[in-house]
């Protein structure tokens, strides 16, 4: 749970950042309540790298082995990328860290290809992932919203600025607050109880603040990822 939202909503933790380079911050991930993370993205290389990282895998072990459910990135490229591309590499993360998910990003957000990410969601449940997470990182058609593609859409990924001034569309309340995630970075300290709230308001049962910014603001660690840190 972040800081100042409901009880239900809960964090998605995109650990973008090797373990080697900061062992403090997977670390940190381990030592948290899974009842208050949705997943944890894993992100070697976009996706899972062309070869085994063993300083990565154990790692990736020690977050399974205190129960936070794993979910591999792997890019679209907005529908440009094959099937088979996407599919392998899920395989692949399957194979080396067990994931029970899959982060599916850069996904279009046009209805054209809702029939090349059905293909995919089905692939992914095939190869044994129990959450298929597509991340439009804005709101997408409708018809994406719809039952057998994604479990999760990220709706929003940002700096703070622009989600202050993000307007929602009507189609997002019929649908549940856990079909829902807003990632948020560049987020000040002093701002972090405020995004939190609005998280919360935006009817997103699942959400991301951190105060990272640049080419990878992601690899900060969530406010509210520890207990101390809850109001």
């Amino acid at each position: 749970m972040i800081a100042g939202t409901t009880p239900d909503a809960r964090l998605l933790v995109p650990l973008y950042v090797h373990p080697a380079v900061d062992p403090a911050a997977w670390q940190a991930v381990a030592a948290a309540d899974p009842a208050r993370i949705a997943a944890v993205v894993l992100n070697l290389a976009d996706g899972p790298g062309d070869v085994p990282d063993h300083v990565f895998t154990e790692a990736a072990d020690e977050l399974r082995a205190a129960g936070l459910p794993l979910v591999g990135y792997t890019d679209t490229d907005y529908g440009r990328r094959p099937h088979a591309a996407v599919v392998g590499d899920i395989l692949t993360y399957r194979q080396r860290h067990g994931i029970t998910g899959v982060y599916l990003d850069q996904v279009t957000t046009h209805p054209g290809a809702l029939a090349h990410y059905r293909r995919l969601a089905t692939a992914a449940r095939a190869a044994g992932c129990g959450t298929v997470v597509f991340g439009h990182g804005e709101h997408p058609d409708p018809g994406y919203a719809e039952v057998g593609l994604a479990d999760l859409l990220v709706t929003f990924e940002g700096d703070w600025e622009a989600y202050r001034t993000m307007t929602m569309p009507l189609w997002t309340a019929r649908h549940a607050a856990s079909r829902f995630c807003h990632l948020i970075y560049d987020v000040p300290t002093e701002h972090a109880q405020d995004a939190a709230a609005l998280i919360a308001a935006r009817r997103a049962g699942v959400g991301c603040a951190v105060p990272g910014a640049g080419d990878n603001p992601w690899r900060t660690l969530p406010y509210g990822l520890n207990a101390a840190e809850l109001t």
